[in-house]
C-alpha cells in the first residue's frame, strides 16, 4: 500500500528513478571482475534438473573470471526450486563438465530460496573472526537482477562490485521486460525500508540486515 501511494504521489518518478538504476547497472557493469576475490553466482529456478539460459550465462561468467584467475574462490548460490538437486549443486556439475579449474575452490549454499537468502546464507559461510570485516565479494548474476542484488548486499554490509554475466546488455523484448520488474522489485524493497525507518519499526527494518 505505501508503494503505491509512492509510486501515484510521485506520479511515477519514483518507479522511473529505480528503473534507471536498473538500467545503469546493467548497461555499465564489467563482465570481468577488477580484482581477484570471491565470486559469488547466484542461482536461478532449474527446468528438468538442468540450468536454462540465465543460469548457464550467470556460470559461463564465473567460468571466464575463474579462467582469467580473477576468482580465488567461488560461492555458488541457489537452494532447492522444485527438482531433485539444489541450484547450487546443478552449477557445480555444469562448471566442472566445463573444465573447472583444480585451483579455484567451489562452495556452495544450499539453503536459500531468494536473493536476499542467498546474501543472507552467503555472509554466514563468508563470515570471519570476530571483529573482521566480511571480504570484498563481486556478485555475478544476469544484468537485470544486479541492482537489486547490489541493493541488498550493501544492506547486509559486504564490499560488492557488480558483474554481468552477459558480455553486453542486449535490449531485446524478454531483457527489458525482466528489467522493469526488477524496477518494481527495487522500489517496493527500498520504498519499505525507508518506510520502516520513518515510523521506528526495528522488525521490518531486520529484514534486511
Amino acid at each position: 500500500l505505501v508503494t503505491v501511494m509512492v509510486f501515484v504521489g510521485s506520479l511515477g518518478l519514483v518507479y522511473v528513478a529505480h528503473a534507471v538504476r536498473v538500467w545503469r547497472l546493467a548497461r555499465h557493469s564489467p563482465a570481468m571482475s577488477p580484482r581477484r576475490g570471491t565470486l559469488l553466482i547466484f542461482g536461478r529456478r532449474l527446468v528438468d534438473d538442468r540450468p536454462e539460459f540465465d543460469f548457464i550465462a550467470r556460470r559461463t561468467c564465473a567460468r571466464d573470471n575463474a579462467r582469467s584467475g580473477r576468482a580465488d574462490r567461488v560461492l555458488l548460490l541457489g537452494g532447492f526450486s522444485g527438482g531433485t538437486v539444489s541450484e547450487a549443486e546443478a552449477g557445480r556439475r555444469w562448471l566442472v563438465a566445463e573444465g573447472w579449474p583444480d585451483d579455484v575452490p567451489l562452495l556452495l549454499e544450499q539453503m536459500s530460496i531468494d536473493s536476499l537468502e542467498n546474501l543472507r546464507h552467503a555472509r554466514e559461510l563468508l563470515r570471519p573472526a570476530a571483529g573482521s570485516d566480511l571480504p570484498a565479494v563481486s556478485l555475478v548474476t544476469s544484468r537485470y537482477h544486479l541492482a537489486r542484488c547490489m541493493y541488498l548486499a550493501r544492506r547486509l554490509g559486504f564490499d560488492a562490485s557488480p558483474i554481468g554475466a552477459e558480455a553486453r546488455l542486449a535490449l531485446d523484448r524478454r531483457y527489458v521486460s525482466r528489467m522493469l520488474m526488477e524496477a518494481g522489485y527495487l522500489m517496493w524493497i527500498d520504498t519499505g525500508m525507508r518506510w520502516a525507518a520513518l515510523i521506528g519499526n526495528h522488525r521490518m527494518a531486520s529484514r534486511i540486515s
